[in-house]
């Protein structure tokens, strides 16, 4: 196995220890919500930035999810985290990121409609 490939799997188990963690109830709120939102994230089938822009869209894969990942980590307590690590070695079925994914498009649709609106005003203002 390739240096890269293993990383992934590394990364891929690690959400799922936040994923397992985030239902766990020893893990403090905070550290629940910000795990929620990074498993949501990771597993969303659409991304905030997508990857068709150049540079940026693959900046959020690259970036954004694993500091989020070393955060929720932090703030899990370690035997929580341990835990949660050896299920998710033996966990077989993945999470799947459709409220993720909505809410990402519900973001789109937002800033597509202000930068709609913004054009008309600045339209109206010109002619």
């Amino acid at each position: 196995m390739t240096g890269w490939r293993r990383r992934s799997q590394a990364l891929k188990q690690e959400i799922y220890a936040l994923y397992l963690a985030y239902r766990d109830p020893r893990t403090p709120w905070a550290a629940r919500i910000l795990a929620a939102a990074v498993v949501a994230y990771a597993f969303s089938p659409l991304d905030l930035i997508p990857d068709f822009v150049p540079v940026l869209g693959y900046l959020d894969d690259l970036v954004l999810v694993p500091l989020g990942i070393a955060l929720a980590l932090r703030l899990i307590p370690p035997d929580v985290l341990t835990d949660c690590r050896e299920r998710a070695g033996t966990m077989t079925t993945r999470p799947t990121g459709r409220a993720a994914a909505a809410v990402i498009v519900l973001i789109w649709i937002g800033l597509a409609a202000l930068a709609a609106m913004l054009i008309k005003k600045a339209l109206a203002g010109w002619l």
